[in-house]
């Protein structure tokens, strides 16, 4: 995917009770995405969404608007 280094990390909320997940918010400037994996399974699939959909998706959380179906 890209040279850098993903820096991964949970959120200071997260208590380990293994429903998580670890972003790298270290690639959202130089490539324009966020990482984002499963803490449980940390070898595992990489989901690669934009930067802006990351940012949308997380204000959606913050304000209750997400929509989910």
């Amino acid at each position: 995917m890209t040279t850098e280094t993903l820096r991964w990390f949970k959120s200071s909320y997260s208590d380990n009770g293994g429903q998580c997940i670890e972003v790298a918010t270290n690639l959202a400037d130089v490539r324009g995405v966020v990482p984002v994996r499963d803490s449980k399974s940390p070898s595992g699939p990489v989901l690669n969404p934009s930067a802006g959909a990351f940012s949308a998706f997380v204000a959606g959380i913050k304000t209750g608007t997400l929509g989910l179906i």
